[in-house]
């Protein structure tokens, strides 16, 4: 390997190793959805829910729109 190809995998590995370890010692703080997540998830299931169940209930939707036995079909005329 040539000495200026291994000093540059010497150095990114160095870098590499500085950075797990200026991590690793650095005290975890929650995000937003670490905080939040679950509620906003439930938030948006509870509000899916009413919404459809709202839409369900309250419009009046005919299910099975098949017109078999309500129309019969005329004489064929040649």
């Amino acid at each position: 390997m040539l000495p200026v190809a291994r000093a540059a995998q010497s150095l990114l590995a160095r870098g590499i190793q500085h950075t797990a370890v200026r991590h690793a010692h650095r005290k975890h703080e929650p995000t937003f959805h670490d905080k939040y997540g679950a509620m906003v998830l439930l938030g948006g299931a509870a509000m899916f829910t009413a919404v459809w169940g709202y839409v369900f209930t309250t419009v009046k939707i005919e299910w099975g729109f098949s017109p078999v036995g309500r129309i019969t079909p005329s004489e064929w005329r040649e």
